[in-house]
Parts: structure tokens; C-alpha cells; sequence
């Protein structure tokens, strides 16, 4: 998956706050001047921008510019991930680094929870996909989701192997307006133990999590579950 311009900015960006080039709290050059600098966009700088903001390398004050946070010492980038990101396991990650095993993949009409969810009708097939994430080869992330299959036309198996986030903007091009996201401890399940690697005592992370588009439809009901040495989220709150 090639990556686009908005993305090369961030990562240019985020490695010169790794490296110190952008020391933590110093102000970094404003947008205009990295736009001139990558020759992209504003508007690309922006994006590039508040994605970083959103990972918690920078921060901006109003009036004054952008600050880099720095890297905080809770923070493990390579496997952590902000509460708040819509964006998906290949691109936080990478797609070198992200592989995806298919559990199961089936199409069906939905029952009585997830017609709530989705805020669909009987009559209204839905994808049903597990998935095992994994990093390096390494199991992460046991991913369990249900799609309309009217809004995700198309979606196949070798789709699934990469990054269904990616056919859905880039493909599809559709743009999702929010998520509702709930996380919470659990105990593990066979299916944990038997693809997560899980002790029969350890205990589990789930990310329960509704998105819907900027027109309001509901397009992904999923829970997400990770062993509990594994992966944690994290939130950043600037006053």
C-alpha cells in the first residue's frame, strides 16, 4: 500500500521528534513553512499534524504555535495505540509489519445485537469476519467483525489479508465521522488461547467499538482483544 503525502510528512516529522532533531517542548516550524519545506499542501501539513497530535509527539497552543511533547515515558510507540484512533492497525504499525489471518469469513443476515448496533433490519446481510492481527508474526489482536454488506461492496478475502480500512477510503472512498469505543478488561476465552497464545488465567484487553461515516450510517460493529502484556491505549489530554 503506497503511502500518501500527508503520511510521508507525519513520518518525516515524527522521526526527527524521535531523533531530537525537534527536542520535547520546542516549537516546530509552522505549517506554512513544512508545507514549503515537503512541497505539499497546507492542508496536508494540517492533516500530518493532527494525526501526530492525536499519538501525543506534539500539541498546539492557541496563538502560539506547535509544541513538541516528546516522547513520554509511558509511552511504548511500537505497540501502543491512541484511545481515540479511527485510523487502523496497518497504518498505526505499518504494513510490513501487520499481517492478517483469516479465521472465518461469512455473510448472513443479523441478529437482534447486531441490527442494534448497526441500526439495521433482519433483511440486511452483514459480513461476519475474524481475524487474527498479527505483528511481526507474532499474534496481537484477535479482531471479531460484522460489516453491511451494502455499504462494503466488494470485500474479499485478499482484502481481508490487508487492510480493510484502506478499501474503504481509498477504494470505496467513504469517510468515517466518529467511533464510540469501550474498553475493558476480560478473562480469556478458548479462542484466545488458542490463537492469542493466552493462559488459561491471563488476563485480556477488549476494545468494543461502533464507526459510522460522515453521512451517520453505522458501518462497523467489531471487538477487539489482546492479551494483557501485549498492547495498551492510551489517551493524552492537553489544557
Amino acid at each position: 500500500m503506497e503511502k500518501t503525502r500527508y503520511q510521508f510528512v507525519a513520518d518525516e516529522i515524527r522521526r526527527r521528534i524521535v531523533t531530537g532533531k525537534y527536542p520535547a517542548k520546542s516549537l516546530i516550524p509552522d505549517q506554512n513553512t513544512l508545507a514549503e519545506e515537503f512541497h505539499v499542501s497546507r492542508m496536508t501539513v494540517k492533516k500530518a499534524l493532527d494525526g501526530l497530535a492525536r499519538e501525543g509527539f506534539i500539541y498546539k497552543q492557541s496563538g502560539l504555535g506547535t509544541y513538541v511533547l516528546g516522547i513520554v515515558p509511558l509511552q511504548t510507540i511500537s505497540r501502543d495505540s491512541p484511545a481515540g484512533a479511527i485510523d487502523g492497525l496497518t497504518k498505526q504499525l505499518g504494513e510490513d509489519r501487520v499481517t492478517s489471518d483469516i479465521i472465518s469469513f461469512d455473510v448472513g443476515f443479523p441478529n437482534a445485537d447486531i441490527q442494534k448496533k448497526l441500526d439495521l433490519t433482519v433483511n440486511r446481510p452483514v459480513y461476519d469476519i475474524i481475524r487474527l492481527r498479527r505483528v511481526e508474526n507474532d499474534p496481537f489482536i484477535l479482531e471479531h467483525t460484522y460489516m453491511p454488506v451494502e455499504l462494503v461492496p466488494g470485500l474479499t478475502e485478499n482484502i481481508l489479508k490487508g487492510s480493510i480500512y484502506s478499501y474503504l477510503h481509498h477504494s470505496l472512498n467513504l469517510k468515517f465521522g466518529g467511533a464510540y469505543r469501550k474498553i475493558h478488561a476480560s478473562l480469556a476465552t478458548p479462542f484466545d488461547m488458542k490463537y492469542l497464545e493466552a493462559g488459561e488465567h491471563d488476563p485480556i484487553l477488549e476494545v468494543e467499538e461502533i464507526v459510522w461515516l460522515n453521512n451517520g450510517k453505522n458501518i462497523e460493529y467489531s471487538t477487539a482483544r489482546n492479551r494483557y502484556d501485549t498492547r495498551s491505549y492510551t489517551v493524552l489530554d492537553i489544557r
